[in-house]
Protein backbone atom coordinates (compact mmCIF):
# COMPACT_ATOMS: atom_id res chain seq x y z
CA UNK A 1 0.00 0.00 0.00
CA UNK A 2 0.89 3.19 -0.64
CA UNK A 3 1.59 5.87 2.59
CA UNK A 4 0.23 8.86 3.03
CA UNK A 5 3.03 11.08 2.29
CA UNK A 6 4.17 14.91 3.02
CA UNK A 7 3.56 15.23 -1.08
CA UNK A 8 0.56 13.68 -0.85
CA UNK A 9 -0.93 16.25 1.60
CA UNK A 10 0.62 19.14 -0.19
CA UNK A 11 -0.82 18.11 -3.23
CA UNK A 12 -3.99 17.81 -1.72
CA UNK A 13 -4.15 21.27 -0.14
CA UNK A 14 -3.29 23.09 -3.73
CA UNK A 15 -6.46 21.19 -5.17
CA UNK A 16 -8.44 22.38 -2.14
CA UNK A 17 -7.81 25.72 -2.61
CA UNK A 18 -7.48 25.65 -6.36
CA UNK A 19 -11.32 24.42 -6.17
CA UNK A 20 -12.47 27.10 -3.28
CA UNK A 21 -11.44 29.92 -6.00
CA UNK A 22 -13.28 28.00 -8.67
CA UNK A 23 -16.29 28.35 -5.95
CA UNK A 24 -15.68 32.16 -5.46
CA UNK A 25 -17.71 33.27 -8.87
CA UNK A 26 -20.58 30.78 -7.78
CA UNK A 27 -20.66 31.90 -4.14
CA UNK A 28 -20.93 35.15 -5.39
CA UNK A 29 -23.86 34.18 -7.97
CA UNK A 30 -26.05 32.94 -5.29
CA UNK A 31 -25.25 35.46 -2.17
CA UNK A 32 -26.24 38.15 -4.99
CA UNK A 33 -29.25 36.93 -6.25
CA UNK A 34 -30.86 36.08 -2.47
CA UNK A 35 -29.64 39.62 -1.30
CA UNK A 36 -32.22 42.69 -0.84
CA UNK A 37 -31.66 45.39 -3.35
CA UNK A 38 -30.87 48.09 -1.16
CA UNK A 39 -27.93 46.55 0.59
CA UNK A 40 -24.87 47.43 -1.03
CA UNK A 41 -22.33 45.92 0.88
CA UNK A 42 -19.56 43.67 -0.71
CA UNK A 43 -20.49 40.62 -2.57
CA UNK A 44 -18.13 38.67 -0.91
CA UNK A 45 -19.86 39.51 2.67
CA UNK A 46 -22.50 37.06 3.14
CA UNK A 47 -26.09 38.66 2.74
CA UNK A 48 -27.48 39.03 6.34
CA UNK A 49 -31.47 38.94 5.52
CA UNK A 50 -31.67 36.93 2.48
CA UNK A 51 -34.55 37.14 0.44
CA UNK A 52 -36.86 34.91 -2.63
CA UNK A 53 -38.14 37.66 -3.71
CA UNK A 54 -35.53 38.37 -6.54
CA UNK A 55 -36.58 34.99 -8.35
CA UNK A 56 -39.95 36.41 -8.95
CA UNK A 57 -39.34 39.87 -9.60
CA UNK A 58 -36.95 38.38 -12.12
CA UNK A 59 -39.32 36.10 -13.99
CA UNK A 60 -41.70 38.44 -14.08
CA UNK A 61 -40.15 41.29 -14.85
CA UNK A 62 -37.57 40.36 -17.90
CA UNK A 63 -40.29 37.62 -19.57
CA UNK A 64 -37.37 35.15 -18.44
CA UNK A 65 -39.80 32.29 -19.03
CA UNK A 66 -40.77 32.92 -22.66
CA UNK A 67 -36.89 33.81 -23.39
CA UNK A 68 -35.85 30.19 -21.88
CA UNK A 69 -38.57 29.09 -24.28
CA UNK A 70 -37.00 30.99 -27.27
CA UNK A 71 -33.30 30.10 -26.16
CA UNK A 72 -34.63 26.31 -26.36
CA UNK A 73 -36.20 26.20 -29.44
CA UNK A 74 -33.01 27.99 -31.38
CA UNK A 75 -30.25 25.84 -29.00
CA UNK A 76 -31.86 22.53 -29.96
CA UNK A 77 -32.58 23.00 -33.76
CA UNK A 78 -28.95 24.74 -34.29
CA UNK A 79 -27.76 21.84 -32.22
CA UNK A 80 -30.02 18.80 -34.28
CA UNK A 81 -28.64 20.95 -37.60
CA UNK A 82 -25.36 20.92 -36.42
CA UNK A 83 -25.44 16.98 -35.47
CA UNK A 84 -26.70 15.55 -38.71
CA UNK A 85 -24.65 17.94 -41.00
CA UNK A 86 -21.69 17.79 -39.07
CA UNK A 87 -21.61 14.23 -38.68
CA UNK A 88 -22.63 13.19 -42.14
CA UNK A 89 -20.10 15.86 -44.33
CA UNK A 90 -17.23 14.62 -41.49
CA UNK A 91 -17.64 11.17 -42.80
CA UNK A 92 -17.68 12.05 -46.64
CA UNK A 93 -14.59 13.72 -45.64
CA UNK A 94 -12.88 11.15 -43.28
CA UNK A 95 -13.88 8.14 -45.29
CA UNK A 96 -12.90 9.93 -49.32
CA UNK A 97 -9.53 8.67 -50.99
CA UNK A 98 -9.69 11.14 -53.67
CA UNK A 99 -7.62 13.82 -54.28
CA UNK A 100 -10.57 16.89 -53.06
CA UNK A 101 -10.86 15.17 -50.14
CA UNK A 102 -7.72 16.77 -48.15
CA UNK A 103 -7.95 20.73 -50.12
CA UNK A 104 -12.39 20.49 -48.71
CA UNK A 105 -11.16 19.52 -45.22
CA UNK A 106 -9.01 22.36 -44.94
CA UNK A 107 -11.11 24.82 -46.61
CA UNK A 108 -13.68 23.90 -44.12
CA UNK A 109 -11.12 24.88 -41.41
CA UNK A 110 -10.70 28.26 -43.13
CA UNK A 111 -14.01 29.37 -41.24
CA UNK A 112 -12.09 28.70 -38.30
CA UNK A 113 -10.11 31.77 -38.68
CA UNK A 114 -12.61 34.13 -39.91
CA UNK A 115 -13.76 36.38 -37.52
CA UNK A 116 -17.62 36.51 -37.31
CA UNK A 117 -17.97 40.29 -37.09
CA UNK A 118 -16.67 40.57 -40.39
CA UNK A 119 -20.41 40.11 -42.06
CA UNK A 120 -22.37 41.33 -39.41
CA UNK A 121 -23.66 44.50 -41.82
CA UNK A 122 -24.47 42.45 -44.73
CA UNK A 123 -25.96 39.19 -42.55
CA UNK A 124 -28.25 42.25 -41.11
CA UNK A 125 -29.12 43.40 -44.17
CA UNK A 126 -30.06 40.80 -46.15
CA UNK A 127 -32.02 39.31 -43.71
CA UNK A 128 -33.94 42.96 -43.27
CA UNK A 129 -34.84 42.93 -46.79
CA UNK A 130 -36.52 39.05 -47.02
CA UNK A 131 -38.18 40.58 -43.36
CA UNK A 132 -36.76 37.82 -41.27
CA UNK A 133 -35.22 40.16 -38.73
CA UNK A 134 -37.12 39.90 -35.40
CA UNK A 135 -37.31 36.04 -35.94
CA UNK A 136 -35.18 33.20 -34.49
CA UNK A 137 -34.53 31.80 -38.48
CA UNK A 138 -31.34 34.13 -38.48
CA UNK A 139 -30.22 32.91 -35.46
CA UNK A 140 -30.41 29.39 -36.51
CA UNK A 141 -28.74 30.13 -39.92
CA UNK A 142 -25.99 32.11 -38.32
CA UNK A 143 -25.18 29.46 -35.22
CA UNK A 144 -25.72 26.64 -37.94
CA UNK A 145 -23.16 28.47 -40.48
CA UNK A 146 -20.32 29.47 -38.11
CA UNK A 147 -20.12 26.44 -35.56
CA UNK A 148 -20.30 23.68 -38.70
CA UNK A 149 -16.40 24.33 -38.74
CA UNK A 150 -15.51 23.83 -35.71
CA UNK A 151 -18.31 20.71 -35.60
CA UNK A 152 -16.46 19.26 -38.79
CA UNK A 153 -12.84 19.52 -37.16
CA UNK A 154 -14.33 17.18 -34.12
CA UNK A 155 -16.12 14.20 -36.21
CA UNK A 156 -13.86 14.36 -38.72
CA UNK A 157 -10.56 13.62 -36.38
CA UNK A 158 -12.59 10.78 -34.17
CA UNK A 159 -13.80 9.49 -37.48
CA UNK A 160 -10.29 8.92 -39.01
CA UNK A 161 -9.81 6.82 -35.07
CA UNK A 162 -12.66 4.45 -36.59
CA UNK A 163 -11.66 1.24 -38.29
CA UNK A 164 -13.22 1.35 -41.44
CA UNK A 165 -13.14 -2.65 -41.46
CA UNK A 166 -16.95 -2.35 -39.46
CA UNK A 167 -18.06 -0.69 -42.67
CA UNK A 168 -16.55 -3.05 -44.92
CA UNK A 169 -18.20 -5.76 -42.94
CA UNK A 170 -21.97 -4.26 -43.26
CA UNK A 171 -21.04 -3.83 -47.24
CA UNK A 172 -20.69 -7.68 -47.42
CA UNK A 173 -23.67 -7.97 -45.96
CA UNK A 174 -25.81 -5.38 -48.64
CA UNK A 175 -25.68 -2.23 -46.56
CA UNK A 176 -26.03 1.24 -48.74
CA UNK A 177 -23.45 3.84 -47.70
CA UNK A 178 -26.53 5.78 -45.98
CA UNK A 179 -27.48 2.17 -43.98
CA UNK A 180 -23.89 1.81 -43.18
CA UNK A 181 -23.27 5.48 -41.84
CA UNK A 182 -26.80 5.51 -39.87
CA UNK A 183 -26.60 1.79 -38.57
CA UNK A 184 -22.80 1.34 -37.83
CA UNK A 185 -20.62 4.75 -37.82
CA UNK A 186 -23.22 6.70 -36.13
CA UNK A 187 -23.59 4.77 -33.03
CA UNK A 188 -19.54 4.55 -33.01
CA UNK A 189 -20.05 8.57 -32.45
CA UNK A 190 -21.80 8.75 -29.46
CA UNK A 191 -18.90 10.11 -26.93
CA UNK A 192 -18.35 12.97 -29.81
CA UNK A 193 -21.57 13.48 -30.51
CA UNK A 194 -22.13 14.15 -26.60
CA UNK A 195 -18.75 16.35 -26.85
CA UNK A 196 -20.45 18.44 -29.85
CA UNK A 197 -23.93 18.78 -28.68
CA UNK A 198 -22.35 20.27 -24.80
CA UNK A 199 -20.06 22.90 -26.97
CA UNK A 200 -22.16 24.24 -29.27
CA UNK A 201 -25.68 23.75 -26.96
CA UNK A 202 -23.46 26.13 -23.87
CA UNK A 203 -22.40 28.66 -27.23
CA UNK A 204 -25.79 29.13 -28.56
CA UNK A 205 -27.20 29.36 -24.81
CA UNK A 206 -25.11 31.99 -23.50
CA UNK A 207 -24.76 34.04 -26.89
CA UNK A 208 -25.46 37.81 -26.61
CA UNK A 209 -23.89 39.31 -29.52
CA UNK A 210 -25.69 37.77 -32.54
CA UNK A 211 -29.92 38.25 -30.33
CA UNK A 212 -28.53 41.54 -29.77
CA UNK A 213 -28.62 42.31 -33.55
CA UNK A 214 -30.81 40.54 -34.82
CA UNK A 215 -33.91 40.29 -32.15
CA UNK A 216 -33.61 43.99 -30.84
CA UNK A 217 -37.13 45.12 -30.67
CA UNK A 218 -38.75 42.15 -30.23
CA UNK A 219 -40.97 40.14 -28.19
CA UNK A 220 -38.26 36.91 -29.37
CA UNK A 221 -35.71 37.61 -26.86
CA UNK A 222 -33.56 35.12 -25.75
CA UNK A 223 -32.02 34.75 -22.28
CA UNK A 224 -28.74 36.75 -22.51
CA UNK A 225 -31.10 39.75 -23.53
CA UNK A 226 -33.99 38.98 -20.66
CA UNK A 227 -30.97 39.19 -18.15
CA UNK A 228 -29.89 42.29 -20.09
CA UNK A 229 -33.23 44.17 -19.49
CA UNK A 230 -31.96 45.02 -15.76
CA UNK A 231 -29.01 47.06 -17.14
CA UNK A 232 -29.83 50.39 -18.41
CA UNK A 233 -27.50 53.42 -18.76
CA UNK A 234 -28.24 54.83 -15.18
CA UNK A 235 -28.88 51.69 -13.00
CA UNK A 236 -28.47 48.11 -12.83
CA UNK A 237 -30.55 46.34 -10.40
CA UNK A 238 -27.62 43.55 -9.55
CA UNK A 239 -29.78 41.63 -7.03
CA UNK A 240 -32.48 40.67 -10.09
CA UNK A 241 -29.65 40.02 -12.59
CA UNK A 242 -27.58 37.38 -10.57
CA UNK A 243 -31.46 35.79 -9.58
CA UNK A 244 -32.20 35.59 -13.27
CA UNK A 245 -28.49 34.29 -14.27
CA UNK A 246 -29.27 31.65 -11.34
CA UNK A 247 -32.35 30.72 -12.84
CA UNK A 248 -31.50 30.81 -16.61
CA UNK A 249 -27.94 28.65 -15.63
CA UNK A 250 -30.56 25.45 -14.27
CA UNK A 251 -31.35 23.91 -17.80
CA UNK A 252 -27.58 24.35 -18.59
CA UNK A 253 -26.32 22.23 -15.58
CA UNK A 254 -29.25 19.94 -16.18
CA UNK A 255 -28.28 19.54 -20.19
CA UNK A 256 -24.44 19.17 -19.11
CA UNK A 257 -24.77 16.45 -16.89
CA UNK A 258 -27.19 14.62 -19.08
CA UNK A 259 -25.05 15.01 -21.96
Amino acid sequence: MNRYTLRTGALEGVMIIVALIFMVPIYVLINLSVRKQSDISSPLIPTQQPTLENFSAAWEQSGLGQAMVNSAVVTVVSVLLLVALGSACAYGLARATSRWSAPAFYLFMIGLLIPFQLALVPLYKNFAAIGLLGTPIPLVIIYVGLRLPFTLFLYTTFLRQIPAEYEEAAAIDGASMFGRFRRVVFPLLRPITGTVIILNGLFVWNDFLTPLLYLSGSTARTVPLAVYSFVNENTTVWPLVFAALLISVVPVLIAFFAF
